[in-house]
């Protein structure tokens, strides 16, 4: 079966750094990453373009909008990316820089960093961006639940603020990054309740492959997830990320395959992700 890696990151954020040094132990490179990939069936990954102007400055407000992927000189094959909007250089020159972007082939979707800044989704500042997003008809996908840094707003990274958005803009795909843990049954309702809106399960463990497989065998760490994923009753909305480096390939596929049944597997680890990211279709043909 082919495997797409629907969230993973490829930028000098020192969050990054640290943790693939500290925790989950990954060559955190290009190279680490297309060898991991190689060694697991993936086929294509999906990076969500982020970057920070200082290290450790992340969410930073200064970064340019679009934020790309910096610790990729030319893209090979097997990756793809999400330019990232901050949305304090969201005027003209950075709508511009956005939209000459999405014309590039590698870019198939947006990444909007929800909590990261203190901007709910359906904010005016982002409506230019929902507007590009249905004009390249690429999806967006918002940063939900728990922030990667002591900085973020909680409240404006609660998955429920994705539904006023998928309402407004129907003919636009929507997808709620971690499926907003650890409020994911407030995100399995949003994915329940709009036929515009996906989720991916990427971000849920931070670490090694001893920490992934001491999390996922604990009784009660993800009984809230297993709830969420049984209530909303959707499997083939759901799509395999990694949020790579914070945990390695291998482990994280294994989390995932053992969540999931066995008969949305093909839908989860790669289907879905053609329906949501329709640009992929000639990386993976």
């Amino acid at each position: 079966m082919k495997i797409i890696d629907a969230h993973m990151h490829l930028s000098h954020i020192a969050s990054f750094k640290e943790t693939a040094e500290s925790r989950s132990f990954v060559d955190y490179s290009v190279d680490g990453l297309l060898r991991e990939y190689a060694e697991n069936g993936v086929v294509l990954g999906i990076g969500m373009g982020v970057t920070e102007t200082a290290a450790g400055g992340f969410p930073d407000r200064e970064a340019p909008t679009p934020m790309g992927l910096d610790m990729v000189e030319s893209y090979p094959g097997q990756i793809v990316y999400c330019p990232g909007v901050n949305p304090f250089k969201l005027g003209n020159a950075g709508l511009d820089a956005l939209e000459q972007a999405l014309q590039r082939p590698e870019a198939v979707g947006i990444k909007i960093y929800l909590g990261y800044y203190p901007y709910y989704a359906y904010d005016d500042v982002y409506q230019p961006v929902y507007e590009l997003a249905k004009q390249y008809k690429v999806p967006v996908v918002y940063h939900t639940g728990d922030t990667y840094s002591e900085r973020g707003l909680l409240k404006y990274s609660h998955p429920l603020t994705v539904d006023e958005v998928a309402v407004a803009h129907r003919d636009v795909n929507f997808m709620i990054a971690h499926f907003g843990d650890p409020w994911v049954l407030d995100g399995a309702e949003i994915v329940y309740k709009n036929r515009n809106v996906f989720a991916d399960l990427s971000g849920l463990m931070v670490g090694d492959a001893a920490e992934c497989a001491r999390l996922k065998d604990s009784p009660l760490f993800f009984a809230h997830l297993r709830h969420a994923v049984t209530f909303c009753d959707h499997y083939e909305k759901m799509l395999f990320g990694t949020d790579w480096p914070l945990a390695p390939v291998q482990p994280y596929l294994q989390f995932v395959q053992e969540l999931i049944p066995e008969a949305y597997h093909e839908h989860v680890f790669y289907k879905t992700a053609l329906r949501v990211f329709p640009k992929i279709a000639p990386f993976v043909e």
